[in-house]
Parts: structure tokens; C-alpha cells; sequence
């Protein structure tokens, strides 16, 4: 029988400002990626998010990200990496402090919109989110874009990672994810989603914007919160996975 984890992008308000259906998703997913105040979130966002984590078993993980509450951290901020390293170690760890103080540690990190998709191909930036979860130790693992140079990085330098797939994004040739804005790039039909996740399960490749297909392994596979789609999408997912007999299972221990 096959299991998968299923992951959302949560926590992403900030102040009074709400950002998706937490409470719905945090129902329906195996870990959540919480926003730690570099796209999103604030002190209250997180205890907020990591108590209802908390109170359904959901395994929580930091989603750090170029510092830039503006552009929700969707913009390739010039950072050295010395600069990741610190923003990461920064944010990351502040997601820790809530969790210390909530009862429920963080478990790992999957970086955020730009910085997760720089760090998928660009050896210093992807070096640098592995030094900072190695620092941070608790022994923190990564969740990565599957088949990129972070997970080369962070295989390197023996931090444990983790693979994942995205429900609602598509595939450049190269395995990495076709821009926001360009045609392609999202998938909002939630059959759609399940049938080339249904398709990928029984294949191991995922369909790019070429036509073609390529060869990707996951523990888990990612719904965006942010998206007005992502509630109905993650429950036909798991609707869908469990007709075809797959389990929907965290990639770690709460």
C-alpha cells in the first residue's frame, strides 16, 4: 500500500490580516509549513496556527522566506549567503520559541515562494538554508522542492530530507516549477490535481509545460493554503487517495 504525506502552507496572515482557511486545511493535511515572519505570520499568527496544529497531531515544520512581507516573499530579494543563512536561523527559530511555548516542536524546514525556488538551483543559497538548520540542530529536517540542489546540499552535509510533489503548481522539463504568471504554472481543477497525482503514484513522473514528463520521487505532496481552491482541492485529493488505496501519513513523528 502506498503512503504520502499531504502538506499545506499555513499561518500566512499577518496582524489582523487572515490568509486562507487554516482551521479547514489544518482538518484535511498530514504537516503544515508555517509562516515565520519573513513572507507572513507574526507571534500571534503562529501561536494561533501551531495550537490548532497542535490540538489535531499535525506535524509542524518552519516556512522561512526572503524577508518581504510586500510581496509574500514571491520576490528574489539580493541576499548574500551569509544573509540566508541568518534570516533563516532567525525565523526558523522564532517558529521554535512559539512551539516551545505552545508544546509542540517544529520538525522541519521548507522554505518559502522565491527563496525555496533559488535554493533549488543555486548551490550557495541552498548551502546556506542546510547550515542554517544544521545550527539550529533539535534535529530539524528539510522538506524539498523533489529532485533539486537543496537536496543534494542538505544530503551532503547529513541533515535529513524529505521530497515533495505540488498538487497545484506545474513542471518545467527540469523538474523545477513553472513561474507564477506564466501558462501553466498553476493547476486550480481539483481532478485535474488528483488524476496527475493518481497518474504520478503509478508512474513516478509528473507531466511538464512541454508535454513531456519527468521523473520525480516524494514523501509528500503540497496544496497551497493561500489558494481560494486549496480546501476543496485537499479534500478531493484525500478523497481520491483513498479510492485508490493510498494512505495519507505525516513523512515525520509529531
Amino acid at each position: 500500500m502506498t503512503t504520502i504525506d499531504l502538506n499545506a502552507d499555513l499561518g500566512e496572515g499577518y496582524g489582523p490580516w487572515v490568509m486562507g482557511d487554516d482551521a479547514a486545511m489544518l482538518d484535511l493535511v498530514t504537516s503544515a509549513n508555517v509562516a515565520c515572519g519573513g513572507h507572513a505570520g507574526d507571534p500571534e499568527t503562529m501561536f494561533r496556527t501551531l495550537t490548532m496544529a497542535k490540538a489535531r497531531g499535525i506535524v509542524v515544520g518552519a516556512h522561512p522566506s526572503y524577508p518581504d512581507i510586500p510581496g509574500f516573499g514571491r520576490r528574489r530579494l539580493p541576499s548574500t549567503p551569509g544573509e540566508v543563512e541568518r534570516f533563516v536561523a532567525a525565523q526558523t527559530g522564532a517558529l521554535m520559541a512559539i512551539g516551545a511555548i505552545v508544546g509542540h516542536p517544529v520538525r522541519y524546514v521548507k522554505p518559502h515562494g522565491a527563496l525555496a525556488n533559488f535554493a533549488a538551483e543555486d548551490v550557495p543559497t541552498a548551502d546556506a538554508i542546510v547550515r542554517a538548520v544544521k545550527a539550529l540542530g533539535n534535529g530539524l529536517a528539510i522538506l524539498a522542492i523533489s529532485g533539486t540542489v537543496l537536496e543534494t546540499a542538505a544530503r551532503a552535509a547529513g541533515v535529513p530530507v524529505f521530497s515533495e510533489i505540488f498538487a497545484d503548481r506545474g513542471y518545467t522539463p527540469e523538474g523545477l516549477l513553472v513561474p507564477r504568471g506564466q501558462p501553466g504554472a498553476m493547476v486550480s481543477d481539483a481532478a485535474i490535481a488528483s488524476d496527475r497525482l493518481g497518474d504520478f503514484l503509478a508512474s513516478g513522473r509528473m507531466p511538464t509545460n512541454t508535454g513531456g514528463s519527468i521523473a520525480l520521487k516524494a514523501h509528500s505532496v503540497c496544496i497551497h493554503g493561500d489558494s481560494g481552491h486549496a480546501v476543496a482541492m485537499a479534500r478531493h485529493i484525500r478523497e481520491d487517495f483513498a479510492a485508490r488505496g493510498v494512505t495519507v501519513a505525516p513523512f515525520l513523528p509529531a
